[in-house]
């Protein structure tokens, strides 16, 4: 990614100078100015564009990565629960939700809290890595964990898989049912709060020097 961004520097910077270069020569003739600062206008706006696609790139980039480590935490903890319930009914229909469930709302918290905060300007960088990483941490593990929870619960019910829980403690008799398995799902807890850091971090720096390179582009 920093690659992308120093070469559309380098072009955008070539480009400029040529264009100023080319606008600053004395002209023939009153039409020729006229035509050359029309030119010089045209490629400033087509490198603004340009920057402004890569951003967008690089950001679904980071978010898309984001949401598919949090399907992979959906799969893990579905299949935590189904052990724990011990489930055997409807297990296509569990691991395909659990997986697209957390990846699309990851997809779309991410882009409501973190990437329109950004373009609006009401987030700093500590604010963006905090934001990130509670997207990874709140849609990649608590959410699939308790729609897990959830779901192999209701089936384990219906199908009489374990002792039914006794009425007005069923959460606490599930709880402690499936306790020891659970404490698994900090390995995937680490993993998106370190990438939800990371991929702030990333985001808010590619978003600066996007924006640093229009506001010089309109200086010049």
């Amino acid at each position: 990614m920093a690659a992308l961004g120093r070469g559309a520097g380098t072009e955008l910077g070539d480009d400029i100078k040529l264009a100023t270069y080319t606008h600053g020569q004395p002209s023939s003739s009153p039409e020729d100015a006229k035509f050359k600062r029309p030119m010089v206008m045209e490629i400033i706006e087509k490198k603004i564009e340009y920057l402004r696609k890569e951003n967008t790139t690089l950001n679904l980039y980071g978010s898309v990565f984001l949401g598919t480590t949090a399907g992979f935490s959906g799969i893990l903890a579905n299949f935590i629960f189904r052990y724990c319930f011990k489930v055997q009914h409807d297990a296509l229909k569990t691991y395909s939700s659990l997986a697209t469930l957390p990846f699309l709302s990851t997809i779309v918290t991410y882009k409501l809290f973190v990437t329109d905060a950004l373009y609006s300007g009401d987030i700093s960088q500590e604010n963006c890595v905090v934001r990130s990483s509670l997207v990874g941490v709140l849609c990649g593990v608590l959410y699939p964990s308790g729609l897990a929870f959830s779901k192999n619960g209701r089936l384990a019910v219906k199908y009489h898989t374990v002792p039914l829980p006794p009425k007005g403690r069923v959460l606490l008799h599930w709880s402690l049912l499936c306790h020891r398995e659970v404490k698994a799902m900090a390995i995937p807890l680490t993993l998106q709060m370190l990438l939800g850091i990371m991929n702030g971090l990333q985001h808010y720096e590619v978003f600066e020097s996007i924006r640093n390179r229009e506001e010089t582009v309109h200086e010049d």
